[in-house]
């Protein structure tokens, strides 16, 4: 049996004028869906301490749409809003299971999006057909549409632009040819990655390079008289100027992730507490520009597609002050120290490219020693040892510098 796997295609939607209210209708009955069980799941738990599954909720939609003040929700594609719930189900399950927070009450100002699970299907080169649009949506058809489709999500960003994505089911890509090549990468902020092979990507930092901009686009929409044209002209502007350094960072990582899968057949790289780190107030706009969480999910995804390795290694590692020749660990390293000089075998090192050489090779040691799940890093902390007051302190306070615990 061929193996499968899914894959989306992005296109950007020129809908009507008459097929934008009952797009907006679409997106306004699935956040309306949304926010009501997940307000009636909180109640539901506070009173009976029980959750409130999926099927209850889809008897309960069913009750709601044939009252008389719901009867507006019957307007649009009931799958949308059976996806709506199972999305808000979903959610839940991911917050058990910790990987994320509580699900949120989804606000009219965020991306607005729908899903249809089935019933999607191509109505020429340049429309796009689904239930309750009979004569199809127009889109920009950019590139071919592999495989079978399965579902479509469409989109409203802030700056009233709609897009659709197109679920394929696809036979599994070949995977690309080996190269017998492993490299480790540093994630930092003067430069976005440097390579264990000394090469260097510069941070374009993008935010920064349009903060004046948006800065100013903001002010001129909170003078703005509230409700009129011209504040939502002031608005959309300000989206769309986000939505340019949004774009622009992505097809950078693309770019980056891409050429580094096609080169090497490991990469390896450090678990970073990324959440911790932004709540250091100096560096958490320069973190947040800069995106490494979203860059390393790029080269999980790809790296899996194209049978390549990613390996993390654990999060405390001294990776910047261990010298990669002699292994001698320097105490104390400040960040400000971007290169430094080993005691012991007196050998120059650049503290990025130091950092990515170390990274390397601890994760070809990890790799082959075969003990250790390098898939995820490792996500404890040092063992701390009471002291006379009893207090927690580290093993040794030497040491403070690389093994500082995660903000919680």
């Amino acid at each position: 049996m061929e193996e499968i796997q899914y894959k989306a295609f992005k296109f950007r939607l020129l809908p009507t004028e008459e097929q934008k209210v009952l797009l907006s209708k679409h997106f306004g009955c699935a956040r309306f869906v949304y926010n009501h069980f997940l307000k009636e799941k909180q109640e539901h738990y506070l009173t009976n301490k029980e959750s409130l599954n999926y099927h209850s909720c889809a008897a309960a939609l069913t009750r709601l749409k044939k009252t008389e003040d719901h009867i507006w929700l019957n307007e649009v594609n009931s799958q949308c809003l059976q996806t709506s719930m199972k999305n808000l189900e979903t959610a839940y399950h991911r917050f058990f299971e910790k990987n994320s927070g509580f699900p949120k009450f989804k606000k009219r100002s965020n991306i607005n999006s729908f899903t249809c699970p089935q019933f999607v299907t191509l109505n020429g080169p340049k429309h796009i057909q689904i239930v309750k649009f009979k004569e199809g949506i127009k889109f920009i058809n950019h590139r071919e549409i592999k495989g079978k489709i399965k579902s479509a999500t469409i989109s409203r960003v802030p700056s009233g632009k709609h897009y659709i994505s197109i679920l394929c089911e696809i036979p599994k890509q070949q995977h690309l040819p080996k190269t017998g090549k492993s490299i480790g990468i540093d994630l930092g902020i003067k430069d976005f990655i440097v390579t264990s092979e000394g090469q260097k990507y510069s941070n374009p930092r993008f935010l920064k390079n349009f903060e004046s901009k948006l800065k100013k686009q903001k002010q001129n929409f909170s003078r703005k008289q509230k409700d009129s044209n011209r504040k939502e002209k002031a608005r959309i502007k300000a989206a769309r100027t986000c939505e340019k350094i949004t774009n622009s960072r992505e097809n950078m990582q693309h770019q980056v992730s891409s050429s580094l899968i096609k080169q090497y057949d490991l990469i390896a790289l450090e678990d970073l507490n990324v959440k911790g780190m932004v709540k250091n107030h100096s560096l958490a706009k320069a973190i947040s520009d800069v995106s490494w969480s979203s860059f390393v999910a790029k080269l999980k995804y790809k790296a899996e597609w194209y049978g390549k390795e990613i390996v993390v290694i654990e999060r405390f590692f001294p990776s910047s002050k261990t010298c990669n020749k002699c292994h001698h660990i320097k105490e104390s390293l400040d960040l400000s120290e971007r290169s430094w000089k080993c005691p012991k075998c007196d050998v120059m090192h650049d503290r990025d490219i130091n950092a990515a050489k170390n990274i390397l090779q601890r994760a070809l040691t990890i790799k082959s020693s075969g003990t250790d799940d390098y898939r995820h890093g490792v996500k404890i902390r040092p063992k701390a040892e009471k002291s006379a007051k009893g207090t927690d302190v580290e093993v040794s306070k030497k040491k403070r510098i690389y093994s500082l615990k995660p903000f919680e």
